[in-house]
């Protein structure tokens, strides 16, 4: 498999990551691909929640049609919110 004829599919998760390389095939959906590479289950057990789906950090549908070298991306909704987490650091600096 090349990286022209290939679409990974990832998953980042606190202390682990998955990366499943697969044929591309012509109308090949993000569901399709998400399905085929078993990530959606695992995202469900590890993270308790169904993923949100992009493709290189977009958020797209499970209907969007995938090209060769796409990354498909399952996102998990994040525990703290960045900008309370920046706040509450920088009310503690200085004093």
């Amino acid at each position: 498999m090349t990286a022209s004829t290939a679409v990974d599919v990832v998953l980042a998760l606190p202390g682990r990551t998955w990366r499943v390389a697969l044929d591309w095939r012509a109308g090949m959906t993000v569901a399709a691909a998400v399905r085929a590479s078993g990530l959606a289950d695992v995202c469900a057990r590890e993270a308790g929640e169904p993923p949100t789906l992009g493709v290189f950090g977009r958020k797209v549908g499970g209907d969007h049609v995938l090209a060769p070298g796409d990354r498909v991306e399952l996102y998990r909704a994040l525990t703290v919110d960045p900008r309370a987490r920046r706040r509450a650091r920088a009310g503690t600096r200085g004093e």
